[in-house]
């Protein structure tokens, strides 16, 4: 899928759902870039063919009402919202950032990759956990559960905190674990009051030009954490949520007849239906 040609706007760089432009002259707010997001869908690695309507607007109304909800926490690389008519509601100018090479992942609860380490050594990212954990087990606390990113197309490798220590100094490390743990904390507590639980969430984190550690990117929101209803918390299987599992499950399914290793297949209209449905009931119970 091609990134689209805006005015005032030169196209720089696609990952699996954000188009980046720089600007092509120089900007008032100098030196910025505009952050769009697309309707397209990754999963397993893969980007797959058929978007989901809307989504881009979903994770942008997130992400900025989420931003708000932290300004006491931690800055963030939000500019303004003059963008392009065409990309209106889906994009923001942002400061352009220095850019950790870590995801910072917060898990309150034990699920996905997380689960799997902790089934072969009863520890994530070297976090040593208490024995009868299962599938969606809540932590006593939350845990900050690294992992180093990778590039388009693989998948990123959970870390310990003692390497993001050797990657970025002891210091750094500590400050992005205590500000991935509180903004963790506080997005629990925020969504809670919606009746969502934020099981585990994904933050990245930059340094602005003053050398100020700012988050950037998109924040929690369906794509980069995992949202549950409240009301069918059971654990000990496997959760409902509020992102695109209809999409992995069909994946997964004998009806997509897919190997995850050619090129995924289209999505049905009633798998892209119902994965719409579930993003904008996220954002209609968290923002209203």
């Amino acid at each position: 899928m091609t990134a689209p040609a805006l005015p005032g706007w030169e196209h720089a760089y696609s990952g699996k759902v954000r188009d980046l432009y720089r600007p092509a002259e120089p900007h008032p707010a100098g030196d910025v870039v505009l952050v769009v997001a697309s309707d397209r869908v990754s999963a397993y690695d893969h980007v797959l063919p058929t978007p989901i309507p809307g989504k881009g607007e979903v994770l942008t109304r997130l992400s900025l009402w989420w931003f708000e909800q932290l300004a006491d926490i931690v800055p963030d690389h939000v500019v303004s919202l003059d963008v392009p008519e065409a990309v209106a509601g889906r994009a923001m100018v942002c400061r352009r950032l220095e850019m950790f090479p870590v995801e910072c992942v917060a898990r309150g609860y034990l699920t996905g990759s997380g689960l799997v380490e902790y089934r072969a050594g009863q520890a994530v990212c070297g976090v040593p956990l208490p024995p009868g954990l299962g599938e969606a087990s809540r932590l006593s606390e939350p845990i900050f559960t690294p992992a180093r990113k990778a590039e388009l197309g693989d998948h990123d490798e959970n870390i310990s905190f003692e390497a993001v220590a050797a990657l970025l100094g002891g210091d750094r490390a500590e400050e992005l674990r205590d500000l991935t743990l509180r903004i963790y904390s506080r997005a629990a507590d925020v969504a809670a009051r919606s009746g969502i639980i934020v099981a585990d969430t994904k933050l990245e984190f930059g340094l602005g030009p003053g050398g100020e550690v700012v988050l950037g990117d998109e924040v929690l929101t369906p794509d980069s954490s995992r949202f549950w209803p409240a009301d069918g918390y059971a654990p000990g299987r496997v959760q409902p949520s509020f992102d695109k599992q209809f999409v992995r499950d069909w994946l997964t399914s004998p009806e997509s007849g897919w190997d995850r290793v050619s090129p995924p297949p289209p999505l049905p209209d009633d798998v892209v239906e119902r994965t719409r449905e579930r993003y904008l009931e996220a954002a209609d119970r968290l923002v209203g």
